[in-house]
């Protein structure tokens, strides 16, 4: 048992189970990876689970759900189910990548930088 007062672990199974309500992410359902950019549309609500209305905050600037997880400190299987609650009710919007392509001048300039030193 830590010394957190909790009487569980941060990340022990207990406090996932309890943070999913004992769901996993569906993969089959869920639009996410780690790089999916998800937005808030609203502002945590009274009475809402920590978790969720963390994310609501965090989010106001788009952020990966790799982001997400780290600053939740969970596991992205984790983040997605709760993500994947969000996005059904309209509270976040997932947004792909900019592009997920590198930029070839900007391959081109840092190798042409590294050149010259």
């Amino acid at each position: 048992m830590s010394g957190n007062g909790h009487g569980w672990e941060e990340s022990g199974p207990e406090r996932l189970y309890v943070i999913t309500g004992g769901r996993e992410a569906d993969s089959a359902r869920s639009r996410l990876d780690l790089v999916t950019l998800i937005v808030s549309r609203e502002e945590p609500g009274v009475g809402m689970q920590p978790e969720l209305a963390a994310i609501l905050r965090i989010c106001r600037s788009p952020l990966s759900v790799a982001e997400i997880s780290a600053y939740l400190a969970l596991p992205s299987s984790a983040t997605g189910v709760l993500l994947d609650d969000l996005l059904a009710d309209g509270r976040v919007e997932a947004r792909e990548p900019a592009s997920s392509l590198p930029d070839i001048a900007l391959i081109e300039a840092v190798i042409d930088g590294l050149q010259k030193l």
